[in-house]
């Protein structure tokens, strides 16, 4: 079975966790997998729109695979190869120039969480459940796998749930900025494609543009003079002749990405 699948729709993609027998828990081949799937959407200009999610609607992901334990993470040697390879699917991640959207049924726990924090949009059911409970293991939250966390929640919520590592419901998580969006679970699928329909129908160029300035102002260094500049470029570009056009026609523009 293979561990992450692709699926094309035109100019959306979706990028499945796939081990629903295990409730999609992420095991090695699976975050190696992400990382080569990300990348390579990443690369591809027709995308306008990833969906991540998890196999069949029981969970997103639990978290870690506990059975490869044995194999290959049973010491800090093999742990600190393993975080390596997860390291390589967070930077793939959170690298990409595409929207990402989360669609994120039931639990959505430990290095399930990693990934729902990774994109830019999480939209989840009434009845999901988020937390990382690695203290119960034993563990630690390596850095790479922290930041999102903190970047999502800010450090004093992120300690709060790595401390007591409770396991919370979706009211919760919205709270401490964990979700985007709440609906019932029966609707999830739905919103989410919708979410992903009305970001791909907009100008692919000024989405990536939006999401790189988002990022870009969570550093701290001073935005420059050249990237000021950037945020007029958007002027000299097809998709911007094509919307403008549209507007004055009353019609929806067709954007090309150009």
């Amino acid at each position: 079975m293979n561990p992450i699948l692709v699926e094309r729709d035109g100019m959306l993609a979706r990028v499945v966790l796939n081990q629903p027998a295990r409730l999609n828990a992420m095991n090695k081949a699976m975050w190696a997998g992400l990382a080569q799937a990300m990348h390579a959407l990443s690369a591809d200009t027709d995308v306008r729109c990833i969906v991540v999610r998890g196999a069949g609607d029981k969970a997103f992901c639990p978290g870690a695979d506990i059975s490869e334990f044995a194999n290959e993470r049973s010491n800090a040697q093999q742990a600190a190869e393993y975080g390596r390879v997860i390291q390589s699917a967070v930077d793939a991640m959170g690298s990409c120039p595409h929207p990402i959207v989360a669609q994120i049924h039931g639990a959505c726990v430990g290095g399930g969480l990693l990934v729902a924090s990774l994109c830019d949009i999480r939209i989840c059911g009434e009845s999901s459940r988020f937390g990382v409970p690695v203290k119960n293991l034993g563990l630690v939250e390596a850095y790479a796998e922290m930041a999102p966390l903190i970047r999502l929640a800010g450090p004093d919520v992120a300690l709060e749930i790595l401390l007591e590592g409770r396991v919370f419901g979706a009211a919760e998580a919205r709270d401490k900025r964990l979700v985007t969006r709440v609906v019932p679970d029966a609707q999830v699928e739905a919103e989410v494609q919708a979410t992903a329909r009305r970001i791909a129908e907009g100008a692919p160029l000024v989405a990536r543009w939006h999401k790189k300035f988002v990022r870009r102002l969570e550093q701290p260094q001073p935005i420059s003079a050249a990237e000021v500049q950037e945020c007029y470029d958007c002027f000299d570009t097809e998709d911007f002749r094509i919307g403008w056009a549209a507007f004055l026609a009353k019609v929806r523009p067709e954007f090309v990405g150009r």
